[in-house]
């Protein structure tokens, strides 16, 4: 297993970038100037993007392929991200943005994130079409937050 970070062409990873966030427009807000970092087993499994905010990071896009999904590459590629983000030592916290999706907020709780903050009607003002997850219209966007150190 190796993780690389992408830092051209980022855009060639479309596909899986698009299975987290489901519009274009979205992901070219914080791709360009984001780190992109991919996780390999064989062939591409998995990616996440990492932006810088005033005083802490964020996670942006974490998409795994499906037939890889619950095989446990989400969690070695955030592991991963934290450690990297804990080797630049510039910032004491990372989050995540996600839906208000259950089995997705647990994962990331189990990934060591705890619950912060929610910014109501995220999805439904900041995307042209609705977002669904589970059957389940996403509206809120639930913020949950890791401690580095």
């Amino acid at each position: 297993m190796k993780i690389l970070k992408i830092k051209e062409n980022k855009k060639e990873f479309l596909d899986l970038l698009l299975l987290a966030d489901e519009e274009e427009e979205m992901i070219d807000k914080y791709l360009e100037d984001g780190e992109l970092f991919t996780l390999y087993d064989d062939d591409l499994k998995s990616l996440c993007v990492l932006t810088s905010l005033k005083d802490s990071y964020e996670l942006k896009n974490i998409a795994t392929y499906p037939q890889y999904q619950n095989q446990g590459y989400g969690q070695k590629l955030i592991e991963f991200i934290i450690d990297y983000c804990k080797c630049k030592n510039k910032f004491k916290s990372i989050y995540v943005g996600t839906g208000d999706c259950e089995k997705i907020i647990n994962f990331y709780e189990k990934c060591g994130f705890e619950k912060s903050h929610k910014i109501s009607n995220f999805f439904v003002d900041n995307y042209k079409k609705p977002i669904f997850e589970d059957d389940k219209q996403l509206i809120d966007m639930i913020y949950l937050k890791r401690d580095l150190y």
